[in-house]
């Protein structure tokens, strides 16, 4: 990722939590949840590598299409899961984005450098940032909270609070849109 330092290592920060956040989400007692969070967790992981800042560290060569290739693997997997409901192509759609990013920098004449301006092609990258950036705001507007519902309820464990999953979520499309809007 190219840009300033100091939002690059913000950038890899806030991935980097995400993705420590959603393997406590593999905790879930509920399948589907472990499912879901164990794909964010390399989504956020692979998120937080991909924005270390190139004076920090430049990847060797081999590393993007090593890279493609595991968000390759994952996003058929996601195609393979996007069977059982439409709730799984988001993250299809953020596999192939990083999937996208990874070759765009492979193809980059200067990927060595980390010097990413212009990789990829404009219309592919506009794309993705329509979407990330509808998923965004519709992320955004869902996180505002509802009234609580009255009587008692048992607070849900950490690997099931839906509204920490959503702030996840949220987080991951914030950071896509940063790295999308860097090519």
């Amino acid at each position: 990722m190219h840009g300033p330092t100091s939002p690059a290592w913000l950038l890899v920060a806030l991935c980097a939590a995400t993705g420590a956040y959603c393997l406590l989400r593999m905790r879930s007692g509920v399948e589907e949840q472990r499912r879901a969070a164990g794909g964010e967790a390399l989504m956020g992981f692979g998120m937080a590598v991909m924005a270390v800042p190139a004076t920090a560290f430049t990847p060797p060569g081999w590393a993007w299409p090593l890279y493609a290739a595991v968000f390759g693997a994952a996003a058929l997997r996601t195609l393979w899961a996007a069977r059982s409901g439409p709730h799984h192509l988001h993250h299809l759609v953020g596999t192939g984005a990083m999937v996208y990013m990874s070759l765009a920098m492979a193809a980059s004449p200067t990927s060595h450098h980390h010097a990413h301006t212009g990789a990829g092609e404009p219309l592919v990258t506009g794309a993705l940032l329509l979407y990330f950036t509808g998923y965004v705001l519709v992320s955004g507007a869902r996180l505002v909270p509802a009234a609580a519902p009255a009587g008692g309820t048992v607070a849900p464990r950490w690997g099931d609070r839906p509204e920490l999953a959503r702030a996840c979520r949220l987080s991951m499309g914030i950071g896509m849109v940063a790295m999308l809007m860097t090519m």
